[in-house]
């Protein structure tokens, strides 16, 4: 059973920087993508920061300069390194993971269960 869990989320002050973290563990053959996406209240869930295992980083323009994504393949971690933070980044951060896990193989998204990221103006 795959487990997707993030940490590093809180309170901060407009201008100010965080680092969430995601661990991915269980049953894992192979990881295609790790990634962030947000959700604020009242809106859609949306893409934040996504890396493919191999290739190049991909950013929301929101983001864009302020947010860098790294991974740690040796672990199945991804960390998103957010700065110069904006209440307009207040949101429910969840952490995605595209895996091919035992026995099928067959990729599939799984989801962290998120951690609350405030920035206060």
């Amino acid at each position: 059973q795959v487990r997707v869990v993030e940490s590093g989320g809180g309170l901060v002050q407009a201008g100010g920087s965080l680092r969430l973290s995601c661990a991915a563990s269980g049953g894992i053959f192979s990881i295609n993508a790790m990634g962030w996406y947000r959700q604020a209240p009242g809106k859609q869930r949306e893409l934040v920061a996504t890396m493919p295992t191999g290739g190049r980083p991909n950013y929301a323009d929101s983001v864009k300069g302020r947010f860098t994504i790294s991974r740690d393949n040796a672990n199945n971690t991804v960390y998103l390194q957010m700065n110069s933070l904006k209440a307009e980044d207040t949101a429910v951060y969840y952490c995605n993971v595209n895996v091919a896990a035992w026995p099928t193989r067959r990729p599939y998204d799984y989801w962290g269960p998120g951690t609350q990221v405030t920035v206060s103006a």
